[in-house]
């Protein structure tokens, strides 16, 4: 579909990522045809995706019957089956990381959620992850938490792919540049080649409006609502520019580094008043990845507009933060529940996960 409204947005310097994987997307072709369709070119996964592909069908029995047999511990059975998909996704990606010059054609796939706070139980982690998936082009995906930080860090100075998700404010975005930055000097000081190190940073979107919105109506601040979630990755922008530039990072761009490209995830509009496409059109610019879900892609293809947008109003959007304080709004507040909240509902999926592999145990394995 040459010329078609996703390859028109990827033309203005977005990478259009799906937010999905499965073992039925790659049996059926459907990832496939994203690729050719869509103009996808990239894949993110987390523990809730795999809960829902998992508890759909029977794509799994097979191998889910083999690995029961095999081992008694669950997590090792469950990562067993995503490794599967994750190298899978990537082989089909590699020629897009190809293509790309290891730019795109990434696959992700995320670390045990109940190590959230722990550090270096999240940097073993995500090392064993890379060894397994064993590809050039996967992502290890690390919870921006504030223990996370740290074995983002340190994966980065290892030099290891990351994909750091869960990010929803400012100051813990600037952390998350900053580790990866902090982890590109470790790395070279150490003798090591910093050109096949990548890393996006993962900017949730529209469940800061969902709790921003939520809170404004109460206090009956409604000609505030709609804007924090949009606002909030602009500002995010605005700091990336400043950290990938400059002599600090010249400096590592000369010895073959490569910026922390921003990523706007949860880019689905949950409220229906708003516009269907809104976290995509608003948030289009230069080397960053949009990861959307599949009503996302096909609203986007059907009507989606794509004209650089991530760069304008930027006064204002400092202004609204401080609007939102005046308001009586703790912007603070807002992030700081939303980071808690993702951890624990990805904690939920795992549990719910682990919960339905145990539950299949007993008629997969005689």
């Amino acid at each position: 579909m040459a010329g078609s409204r996703l390859h028109e947005l990827s033309e203005s310097g977005v990478s259009v990522w799906v937010d999905s994987l499965s073992r039925e997307m790659l049996e059926t072709g459907h990832l496939a045809r994203l690729l050719e369709e869509d103009a996808v070119v990239g894949v993110t996964s987390n523990p809730t995706i795999f809960e829902k592909a998992l508890s759909t069908g029977d794509w799994y029995d097979e191998q889910l019957r083999e690995q029961l047999e095999r081992s008694d511990d669950t997590k090792e059975v469950f990562f067993a089956l995503a490794v599967e998909d994750i190298k899978r996704a990537c082989d089909l990606l590699l020629p897009v990381w190809e293509r790309t010059d290891g730019v795109d054609g990434f696959v992700s796939i995320e670390v045990d959620p109940d190590l959230a706070y722990e550090r270096q139980d999240t940097f073993e982690q995500a090392k064993l992850l890379h060894e397994l998936v064993a590809r050039k082009n996967v992502y290890v995906k690390i919870p921006a938490t504030q223990p996370g930080i740290g074995a983002i860090e340190d994966s980065i100075a290892a030099g290891r792919s990351i994909n750091v998700t869960l990010i929803f404010s400012l100051e813990r975005y600037a952390a998350v540049a900053e580790a990866f930055v902090r982890g590109l000097e470790r790395l070279v000081e150490a003798g090591g080649d910093p050109t096949n190190v990548a890393s996006v940073a993962s900017f949730f979107v529209s469940r800061v409006d969902t709790e921003a919105d939520r809170r404004l109506a109460e206090i009956g601040r409604e000609d505030l609502q709609g804007r924090l979630a949009v606002d909030n990755a602009k500002l995010a922008y605005e700091h990336y520019l400043e950290v990938f530039s400059g002599p600090r990072w010249e400096a590592l761009a000369t010895s073959g580094a490569r910026p922390q490209r921003c990523l706007w995830a949860s880019t689905s509009t949950k409220n229906p008043a708003y516009r269907d496409v809104l976290y995509v059109e608003e948030l289009i610019g230069p080397d960053t990845v949009n990861t959307m879900p599949f009503e996302t892609i096909a609203a986007f293809q059907d009507h989606g507009v794509s004209r650089e947008t991530l760069t304008e109003g930027v006064d204002e959007a400092h202004a609204l933060l401080r609007d939102l304080e005046t308001a009586g709004i703790d912007y603070d507040d807002v992030t700081a529940t939303l980071e808690s909240e993702g951890v624990q509902k990805f904690s939920d999926s795992f549990a719910t996960l682990l919960a339905g592999i145990d539950a299949k145990r007993a008629t997969l394995v005689v």
